[in-house]
């Protein structure tokens, strides 16, 4: 088993990764618990009712602020995106998209996945 750090750094699509939308506290923290390996850290009732979950360090915050899920989610840089895929799918995540994106003359290794929330995640290791 590799114990090093897989999740590395969160970064949003919109605004924050601290207040990603969802419609239901509960069903978040249990999907992304059991999908995402992440734990949950704190909730808190105002402004919005939030929780905050991490893995690894990164922290990451679903908000119930009346946002569009489908139009939001997140970046996930991790230490191996092969090992990320493979904990994905063996917890029964869709996963999409497997390819190589360039940016600023960097390659990385990517897939994303929809989460049932509607919000989108894109994985990403930087290759070489």
């Amino acid at each position: 088993m590799n114990d090093k750090p897989l999740f590395e750094a969160a970064f949003p699509f919109q605004d924050d990764v601290l207040a990603l939308p969802v419609e239901d506290l509960d069903q978040a923290a249990e999907w992304y618990g059991r999908s995402f390996g992440l734990t949950e850290a704190e909730r808190r009732d105002s402004p919005v009712p939030t929780v905050f979950m991490e893995r690894d360090d990164v922290r990451l915050g679903f908000a119930v602020n009346g946002g569009d899920a489908s139009a939001d989610g997140a970046a996930i840089l991790v230490s191996d995106i092969h090992r990320a895929r493979e904990e994905l799918e063996a917890k029964g995540v869709a996963i999409a998209n497997w390819r190589v994106d360039e940016r600023d003359g960097e390659k990385f290794q990517v897939f994303f996945v929809v989460a049932p929330d509607g919000l989108c995640w894109y994985f990403h290791q930087p290759i070489g």
